[in-house]
């Protein structure tokens, strides 16, 4: 069986694990059940994908999104790995390739979509094909009330048990509730081997603001990254398509993206945004878990996103590279009230409406957070952090103020009107305005008018919304939107309670600086001819440009600047196949000049050991081509033999003789010097 950690450096590049990534291969590779959560862009993908490569048969990869097979299939076939996904977007070309190569015992890893498995003769392949092992990505799927249930995602369960083959579930999304969802849905309760590896994304900025003319915010926010790649997330499919044309508008390349769109027309925006650079993809929650693009800068919500686990999500497709990336999340009133409406008038069984209500609130109080936010976040998740120094509340905090006595009057202006009215008629009476309105009720007439003079309508509507922020009141789809108390304000209204809130009332999103590529001046120019060499063979290949070599490497690149072969080998993310499609390519535009061509027995050898070993190998064969007194008749070894040696490394002369193309002429003309070359004298 292969070594991992080999083919780590090998077949991908990586010179070590990320942290956590170790201790689940190993669990894969001695065949546990095995439920990871793991952040998104911790490489989940490669904990399975190792121990495939290891493994006799073939490992099932069970995904949600026909991009994001392809996505991987494709990125594994640039490191030389064999693998297919049978999808309904492939040509039936594509399709027999995946059959012939699992006739002929060379796919390692074969990706298929969860309704698949309804299908009758899916059962009777697997059983035919040798599987050994079931990977299932984006677990939390199997989570019948979670914001990406797929139905399907329940026969896996069935799946594992009848073909008897250990289970590996990944997931980045999965709180306590979920986690549980899926130990007893896709392991019928039996405890697997759990690695909760975080939920922290140190890379990505986060920061929330409250709407103030939202359009124009995202504008400016997108204007100071011009020339990133983003997504901006919207709460309709109409909202999309404005701001995109706002954005083209402001001379940005944007497209939108939305479920109403045709297919072909989705699927041109997906292949522009995998392989032009800079593009900004307005989207629903549509364009979701098949991205795997690994340098997206930005994610901004134009709207409030439906849960933290949503959130989570939807920021985690930024920064996959490792490298800073930022969020901006604009929320209002408006986004609470329909947020509480669509769980009120759902189908969903009053105990889960509650659930879904306590998940809101988890959201709204992220947003309207007083302290670091990464800690809210992480706490959500069950983990404790110190303040991370690295989000907008840590870099200008919060302003607060006791808030108890502006509650109550608010609260009493509601009861007072019989819960009848809306957030802008009570902030009328509150004030002392005497609309129309308030005259035609009589409320100028209640105790409650103009009690409330000593806030001003704006400062009123942040009242208003942190108190929907705390499940306070709530939105009554029967009374087209009136608010009514809830159980949870009781207190405050009794005097047993006090309450604290934020005096920030409308906080534009700030332009900041735009996050840079991190290399120096003097190295910013060669990253940008790195990158037109990755976007011309990218285009020539008609694939997505990190599938070439993803920012951190070409980063790399420019900051070590190799002027080898073998030096290109310990670049991060240039494996053996990589450095042979694409090494001399990179290594003159470093240069400007193409290197020495290499036969391809010692290229394979690139910054391992035996390379050096393979050079001075060749060094001794040529001088003593003609024998020691330069007389003799020539004689000479076949590069693959040289790399048979240098990787074996025989001991005696006997053994240096087995090895192939060596015998007995050879290994008396050159065996005493090769194993001095081997013994390192």
């Amino acid at each position: 069986m292969a070594d991992p950690r080999d083919l780590l450096h090998s077949v991908f590049g990586f010179p070590d694990y990320r942290p956590g990534q170790e201790e689940i291969v190993d669990a894969v590779m001695a065949g546990r059940n095995t439920l990871a959560i793991m952040p998104t862009g911790g490489g989940k993908s490669l904990c399975f994908q190792l121990p495939a490569l290891c493994r006799d048969g073939v490992t099932v990869v069970i995904s949600p999104l026909i991009a994001l097979m392809r996505d991987q299939v494709r990125a594994l076939k640039a490191v030389g790995v064999e693998s297919g996904a049978l999808t309904s977007a492939n040509t039936d070309e594509e399709t027999e390739d995946v059959f012939q190569a699992l006739d002929d015992n060379r796919l390692k890893l074969l990706y298929i979509a969860p309704e698949r498995l309804a299908a009758a003769a899916t059962l009777p392949m697997l059983r035919r094909i040798n599987v050994t092992m079931i990977a299932v990505d984006e677990a939390h799927c199997v989570s019948q009330w979670g914001h990406d249930f797929r139905p399907d995602y329940l026969r896996i369960g069935a799946l594992r048990q009848t073909l008897n083959v250990p289970l590996a579930a990944f997931t980045a999304t999965a709180d306590e509730e979920t986690r549980a969802e899926i130990v007893t849905r896709l392991f019928n309760g039996e405890a697997p081997a759990t690695f909760l590896r975080g939920f922290d994304r140190p890379n990505i900025h986060l920061a929330f603001a409250v709407k103030d003319g939202p359009r124009e915010q995202i504008l400016r926010f997108a204007a100071a990254r011009r020339g990133q790649s983003g997504i901006v997330y919207c709460g309709t499919r109409a909202k999309t398509e404005v701001l995109a044309q706002a954005l083209r508008e402001a001379r940005h390349s944007a497209a939108f993206y939305h479920a109403g769109m045709e297919p072909d027309e989705r699927r041109r925006v997906e292949m522009r945004f995998q392989q032009e650079d800079g593009l900004i993809v307005v989207a629903t929650i549509a364009f979701g878990m098949g991205i795997d693009k690994p340098d997206i800068r930005w994610v901004a919500h134009a709207d409030l996103p439906k849960s933290i686990e949503s959130y989570y999500q939807e920021i985690g497709r930024s920064g996959r590279d490792g490298l800073p990336a930022e969020t901006l999340t604009l929320y209002g009133p408006d986004d609470i009230r329909l947020r509480r409406s669509q769980i009120d008038e759902g189908a969903a069984p009053p105990d889960r409406k509650q659930a879904d209500h306590a998940r809101l609130n988890a959201l709204l109080g992220l947003a309207e957070a007083m302290r670091c936010r990464r800690q809210v976040l992480l706490g959500y998740f069950g983990e404790t952090t110190a303040p991370c120094g690295h989000c907008d509340l840590c870099a200008r905090p919060a302003l607060t103020f006791d808030a108890t006595d502006a509650v109550r009057k608010a609260l009493s202006a509601i009861l007072r009107t019989g819960e009848y009215f809306g957030a802008g008629h009570l902030i009328d009476i509150l004030t002392g305005t005497a609309t129309a309105k308030v005259m035609e009720k009589g409320h100028n007439s209640l105790p409650t008018f103009a009690v409330g003079k000593d806030l001003s309508k704006p400062a009123w509507g942040a009242v208003f919304r942190q108190m929907m922020g705390r499940d306070l009141v709530r939105p009554d789809p029967d009374r087209f939107g009136a608010l009514r108390m809830t159980d949870a304000a009781r207190p405050i209204l009794r005097g047993e309670e006090q309450i604290t809130l934020r005096r920030d009332t409308v906080d534009n999103a700030r332009a900041d600086a735009p996050i840079r590529a991190q290399v120096s001046d003097e190295n910013a120019d060669l990253l940008a001819a790195l990158k037109a060499k990755r976007r011309i063979l990218a285009e020539a290949q008609k694939v997505p440009s990190y599938v070439v070599f993803p920012d951190k490497t070409l980063i790399e690149l420019a900051e070590r600047r190799p002027t080898t072969l073998d030096q290109m080998m310990g670049i991060s993310g240039i494996g053996a196949k990589k450095l042979e499609s694409y090494g001399a390519a990179f290594l003159s535009v470093i240069t400007g000049a193409a290197p020495d061509p290499q036969h391809p027995a010692r290229r394979k050898l690139a910054g391992r050991d035996a390379a050096q070993i393979f050079d001075r190998l060749a060094e001794v064969q040529l001088t003593l081509t003609r024998g020691a007194d330069g007389i003799g008749k020539p004689l000479s070894c076949a590069q693959s033999t040289l790399r048979q040696i240098a990787e074996s490394r025989p001991s005696t002369l006997s053994d240096l003789d087995q090895i192939s193309g060596m015998g007995p002429a050879k290994t008396e003309r050159f065996g005493v010097a090769f194993l001095g070359v081997l013994r390192g004298d």
